[in-house]
């Protein structure tokens, strides 16, 4: 047992404990306060004050257990108040995380649907764009295999036709059909249409594939088509020496049979120039002959046989396109010093006309310059007569005034 102020408290009491508590408290803050004297000098009084004060509140606590009790109600209602300040506050803070928490899930959900939203549009934007180019690309695709299939198409009937044209080809008759209509095309294309005649029939009963009308010198002269097609596919595709040889020797003679068949045929005296034109419709049956057989060029110019392809015919129509414009301007030239003449003349009667005319017209201006003449006397005389003023009638008594005698009648 304890006494205090003439009350007496058990050991164990829960008020003798807290004192007991707080006393050691006091005094353990006490030493503290006095070891940080020791650090700092400043603070030394302040602390002893504090001591002092403390000292003089703990002497008070120990006189009475009803102070005590009454400090001790106080610090229990002042941690209760404490305690509900913190609760209160710990609340508060609380509510103010949990709205500041909200208001950020919320903006987190706000920017989450705004960038989910703006996502999804990019992505429709994309797979717009994407079927867009799509649907572009098969569209381009789609003409790229019409195209094809029209090449396709093209090359079939390319095919055809080259099939048509080796058929052509392949028969004699045919293929001299060809080389006509390819010379017809040529010479239409060169010449006036009347400056020559197709399938023209000489006085020797030949008839020549197309005759031109050339003036003298040198006459109509005769173009003749020939293809020795079979000669030259030998002669292009001999395997061997002994193939080789046949075909040269084939092609040689198939040429030569053409060039003398033109000399014999269409070379007539009196008739056509003392020339003809033997028409090759390819140019490299045309090229071989000239690189490899110029013996049979040669043969060819002793025969008075010219030998041309279509670029060389081309050449040679134009050369004679310029012939018969130089002939039909010579037949035209009398006419043509007819018509200067008489021009001439028309032009001199006209100068003399308008000698004529010029002289009237002199002879115009000069009476109405005789006119302005009289015209602006005539004018000074009115005027004149206009300003005129009569003076009065002298007496006839007066002297100096012959008087006015009345004519007897």
């Amino acid at each position: 047992m304890i006494e205090i102020a003439g009350t007496q408290y058990a050991v164990d009491d829960p008020v003798i404990l807290i004192g007991g508590g707080i006393v050691v408290l006091i005094l353990l803050l006490l030493f503290l306060s006095l070891r940080a004297s020791q650090r700092s000098a400043r603070m030394a009084e302040p602390l002893a004050r504090q001591m002092a004060h403390l000292g003089q509140h703990v002497q008070a606590l120990g006189q009475g257990q009803e102070q005590l009790r009454g400090g001790l109600q106080h610090v229990s209602d002042t941690q209760a108040n404490a305690q509900v300040q913190v609760i209160q506050t710990v609340e508060s803070r609380l509510s103010s995380v949990q709205q500041q928490m909200n208001d950020r899930l919320a903006d987190n959900a706000m920017k989450s649907a705004r960038a989910l939203a703006e996502m999804q549009e990019r992505m429709k934007e994309s797979l717009h764009g994407s079927s867009k180019q799509t649907a572009t690309s098969l569209t381009q695709l789609q003409e790229r295999l019409s195209a094809i299939d029209k090449a396709q198409d093209n090359i079939t009937k390319l095919s055809g036709d080259v099939l048509t044209l080796q058929d052509i080809l392949s028969n004699k008759q045919t293929r001299g059909a060809f080389g006509e209509i390819q010379l017809n095309d040529i010479v239409s294309k060169a010449l006036p249409s009347d400056s020559f005649k197709l399938q023209a029939t000489l006085s020797n009963g030949r008839r020549a594939d197309c005759l031109i009308h050339l003036p003298n010198p040198p006459g109509p002269i005769v173009i003749d088509s020939k293809f020795p097609l079979e000669a030259y596919e030998a002669l292009i595709g001999s395997g061997n020496d002994a193939e080789l040889k046949a075909a040269v020797q084939m092609f040689r003679s198939t040429v030569r049979k053409h060039i003398n068949d033109i000399a014999e045929k269409y070379i007539l005296d009196g008739e056509t120039a003392d020339g003809a034109l033997m028409f090759l419709p390819s140019e490299a049956v045309y090229a071989e002959l000239h690189a490899k057989f110029p013996e049979l060029v040669q043969e060819s110019f002793s025969k008075r046989v010219w030998i041309v392809s279509p670029t060389t015919c081309m050449a040679t129509l134009n050369t004679m396109r310029a012939i018969l414009k130089d002939a039909r301007m010579r037949e035209q030239a009398g006419a043509i010093r007819k018509e200067l003449g008489l021009l001439h003349k028309d032009v001199e009667r006209l100068g003399d006309r308008v000698a004529n005319l010029d002289r009237h017209f002199g002879q115009a201006a000069k009476d109405i310059s005789d006119i302005k003449i009289s015209a602006d006397k005539a004018g000074r005389r009115a005027q004149r007569l206009d300003n005129f003023d009569f003076e009065e009638l002298a007496p006839d008594n007066q002297p100096g005034v012959v008087p006015l005698a009345r004519t007897e009648g």
